[in-house]
């Protein structure tokens, strides 16, 4: 079926899930076409008190009576065909579409949809980029991963004939997408559950690539992704340090790995100087990524770089929670190897005096198949504490736990239970250290567990 002429021919859409971080962008968009919606959905969160705010009826619990009168049902990645809300749909002949085949329809209807790729920082490039044309006044529309504090969330409706989004690449879903401009950020070895190798991945960022309609921006300095797109026949823009990148950082310097600062190079003229407040050298390559692409698209070399001197990070990527008795405790979405080492490093240049990495493996297969570049990673902070992995989709099939990977790292202390954990450092850290807590899945609890108790401490001296 083509949906996206389904659109054209219908009034009420409702969304299963419609809380969802995916889901509630999509809403906001075709709610501001003057589509009606409704929804449904099992958790209370702050997406969803927006989503009701905007007086869209959203049904607590998953009943079939809830897709009354809907003419199109839309549902996240996590509802399964099993759900009564799906049964119903399809017993009724109403159309059912998954969220990544709606984002695909709603950015097609953009005349210049902007895709974020690569296995590491779409959430902060999306963000970065978002931040660059919302405060240079392109008014774009902006579906980010995680919540941007400049616009109060993850979405962003304006009123231009440009969307910035995301592009996930895992189980390909990133194949429902046509953009006008795709940026390639990098290709790394993840989801080997679904790709099984890192060729398999190439030759689906090779077709992600084929469906660019415009350009490509990609960068200059990682051979994987020069490999994907050597065959591709649209205009290409490059990124990065080396040489024969479009767009340059160089004369880079940091204060004590926080603020990285450099000079940015166009086609080996300098266009202007870029003050970054997030850290990292992952982030000047992120940074650069959004700044080729903005300034592809107009925007002043002093418009990039005042707005990305503003931008101060994303929820759960390097997000300080306190500092309480002297303490910083900081939280990092990071789960793959090549997240950890550069978020590790980027701590340890900061000037503390002692790193506290708190890291949950997520799922098994990652784990299993990535261990020794976990260990790696894990070697880089002064003490590592490791939790139980988080089976996310998975059972353990592959008969691997914790204490495999504490095993390779001479600095780690395994600990189950984010309590055991708390207990753990509160005890041993001391003023002037960074805690800092690590994963995809819910590790985040115990970075508020640790506040809560640090700050309990400290007024109890």
């Amino acid at each position: 079926m083509n949906y996206d002429s389904l659109l054209n021919n219908i009034k009420r859409i409702h969304f299963i899930g419609i809380g969802g971080s995916g889901m509630c962008p999509l809403a906001e968009i075709l709610r501001s076409e003057g589509f009606e919606l409704s929804g449904s959905d099992m958790n209370e969160s702050d997406t969803l008190d927006r989503i009701k705010s905007y007086g869209i009826p959203v049904y607590m619990g998953h009943k079939a009576e809830n897709i009354s009168g809907a003419e199109l049902v839309v549902y996240s990645a996590a509802i399964k065909d099993t759900n009564p809300e799906r049964q119903a749909a399809v017993e009724q002949g109403i159309p059912c579409i998954e969220r990544s085949v709606m984002l695909g329809v709603v950015t097609r209807r953009y005349k210049r949809s902007i895709a974020v790729s690569g296995t590491h920082g779409k959430t902060t490039t999306t963000a970065m980029l978002s931040q660059i044309l919302i405060g240079s006044g392109f008014d774009p529309s902006a579906i980010i991963g995680g919540k941007l504090p400049f616009i109060g969330g993850n979405s962003y409706v304006g009123n231009s004939d440009i969307i910035v989004c995301e592009a996930c690449e895992y189980v390909d879903t990133f194949l429902e997408l046509n953009p006008f401009i795709s940026i390639i950020l990098n290709i790394d070895a993840d989801h080997l559950d679904y790709f099984k190798n890192l060729d398999n991945i190439k030759k689906s960022f090779n077709k992600f690539s084929k469906q660019t309609t415009g350009l490509l921006v990609i960068n200059g300095d990682d051979k994987n992704t020069l490999d994907s797109v050597k065959d591709v026949g649209i205009p290409k823009i490059s990124f990065g340090f080396g040489e024969n990148c479009d767009y340059r950082a160089v004369n880079i310097s940091a204060d004590k790995g926080v603020h990285e600062q450099f000079d940015l190079l166009y086609k080996g003229e300098k266009i202007t100087n870029i003050k970054l407040i997030v850290p990292g050298k992952h982030n000047i390559y992120n940074a650069l990524a959004a700044a080729a692409t903005a300034h592809y698209l107009g925007a002043t070399p002093n418009e990039i770089s005042e707005n990305l001197h503003k931008f101060g990070g994303v929820h759960r990527r390097f997000e300080i929670l306190g500092t309480p008795d002297g303490i910083t405790v900081a939280d990092d979405f990071a789960h793959h190897p090549t997240e950890l080492t550069a978020t590790l490093n980027a701590a340890m240049n900061m000037g503390f005096k002692k790193v506290w990495a708190v890291f949950q493996p997520h799922t098994f297969s990652r784990t299993a198949m990535l261990l020794d570049d976990f260990a790696e990673a894990l070697k880089i902070p002064d003490v590592a504490i490791i939790s139980e992995i988080l089976p996310v989709r998975e059972t353990n099939t592959y008969n691997i736990y914790s204490k495999d990977l504490g095993a390779k790292v001479p600095n780690s202390v395994c600990l189950d239970t984010f309590e055991e954990i708390t207990d753990y450092v509160c005890k041993n850290a001391k003023e002037g250290d960074l805690i800092l807590t690590m994963g995809g899945g819910n590790v985040y609890m115990c970075a508020n567990m640790i506040v809560k108790q640090l700050k309990f401490m400290e007024e109890n001296k």
